[in-house]
């Protein structure tokens, strides 16, 4: 038997900003994730799936219209055609309290309770779902808490939609732990919410199967589904399987070994290629983002307009079925040696040095300058720009540092910096 494991489709969300971008074929991504969805009714339909499960985060909000519900339907009836069922439950975009439009869905699909844990046995099948949906889109209650015990006899999954301890960048929604799931006796936990793949444990399954299509750079990757497989009651493999149908991607070049910008070009054509080679035909968009201590460097910030061009060109040539540049950064320093050199004769320069290598050996104390410094902007700036926004987060921090480095030395070294 197969069970199809989806979540976070935000059917109808725009690819974020695409329009902006020179020559992108907007059409193509403009209904990027009703083409994901599709792809997903064909696996289901081609693994002779029983059962699809989605965790919640169907739709994005409140529809414009009921073309993005009726839209649906006819996807469901896909299934129903194919003798797939679906259970699902709503997440924080698509709450009771957020959802109001409604359109009447197919007799094989199963939504889960706002109200209380609910449980929907497929008797033919062996399956128990259990589960409980979003009332508001605000959740700070541990709902997987309240969840009944396994059913006996039965393969058992929690269908939840939960940041569990916490995800960087994802807001605490339903916030549980491991182990308030693992003494439920499921055989599976069918997660939502987080928008990258994670098998979180195996004994019992705990998995993310990220977002169905991602929409901009921070959802980057293969994204999709997963295939469960079910032998005699157990479950055998929880198998990842992409139906996006455009990526994003970021290509970290490290440039330390670079000494001329053709060196430079050449490893960005590297990593474009791979990315390329790996999306399986699909679109790319892709950030470039070079970085490291090379003797390239004075040479890039000289001319920076010319770099974007020429890596823009490199683009152009490494194309195949798609990929265009999101953006491009330039975080190149000069080398250690170099830049030991100039601290001794410039007091403001070498202060500088030492108070970055400081915060980039330190953790703890990159996180105690955030707070102390930035814990006011970090609250201004969360109530005007999105959830996700997490000016705090380790991962921001981190690359803070690097952006304070290659925006503050080429002017204290007489050069104009990349914005």
């Amino acid at each position: 038997m197969k069970i199809v494991h989806a979540a976070d489709l935000h059917l109808d969300s725009p690819m974020r900003q695409v329009q902006t971008y020179e020559s992108v074929p907007r059409e193509h991504f403009r209904h990027a994730t009703r083409r994901a969805l599709e792809n997903l009714v064909r696996l289901c339909l081609e693994e002779r799936a029983s059962l699809l499960l989605i965790a919640g985060d169907l739709f994005d909000g409140n529809w414009e219209d009921y073309n993005t519900g009726l839209y649906f339907v006819g996807q469901l009836q896909r299934l129903l055609e194919g003798g797939v069922q679906v259970v699902w439950l709503r997440g924080n975009h698509d709450a009771d309290s957020v959802l109001t439009k409604q359109v009447k869905l197919p007799e094989n699909v199963h939504e889960l309770s706002t109200s209380a844990p609910e449980t929907r046995r497929f008797e033919a099948l062996g399956v128990s779902v259990h589960g409980q949906g979003f009332r508001e889109r605000e959740c700070a209650v541990d709902l997987a808490a309240g969840y009944p015990s396994a059913d006996p006899d039965m393969l058992n999954i929690g269908l939840l939609h939960s940041s569990l301890t916490g995800r960087e960048g994802h807001d605490k929604y339903a916030p549980t732990d491991p182990t308030v799931l693992s003494r439920k006796g499921y055989d599976y936990w069918a997660l939502g919410h987080v928008h990258a793949h994670e098998v979180v444990a195996q004994a019992p399954w705990v998995v993310y199967p990220g977002n169905l299509q991602g929409r901009h750079v921070r959802e980057q990757g293969a994204k999709g589904a997963v295939v469960i497989t079910v032998d005699r009651g157990r479950i055998q493999s929880a198998v990842h399987r992409a139906l996006d149908v455009a990526r994003w991607a970021v290509c970290q070049v490290d440039v330390s070994a670079a000494t001329t910008r053709d060196e430079v070009l050449e490893r960005a054509r590297e990593r474009l290629q791979a990315q390329v080679d790996g999306a399986e035909g699909r679109p790319v968009l892709a950030r470039v983002a070079l970085h490291g201590a090379t003797r390239a460097h004075t040479a890039l910030h000289h001319d920076v307009d010319r770099l974007e061009a020429e890596l823009r060109a490199v683009a152009i040539g490494t194309r195949g079925a798609g990929l265009w540049l999101e953006k491009i950064q330039l975080r190149t320093r000069p080398e250690g040696l170099e830049l030991r050199a100039l601290a001794q004769h410039n007091e403001g320069l070498g202060a500088l040095l030492t108070a970055l290598e400081s915060l980039r050996s330190s953790p703890d104390a990159l996180e105690q300058f955030a707070k102390e410094e930035l814990a006011e902007l970090t609250r201004l700036l969360r109530t005007v720009g999105p959830a996700a926004l997490e000016p705090l987060s380790p991962s921001n921090l981190a690359q803070a540092v690097e952006d304070v480095e290659s925006t503050l030395l080429p002017r204290l070294l007489g050069e104009e910096p990349r914005p």
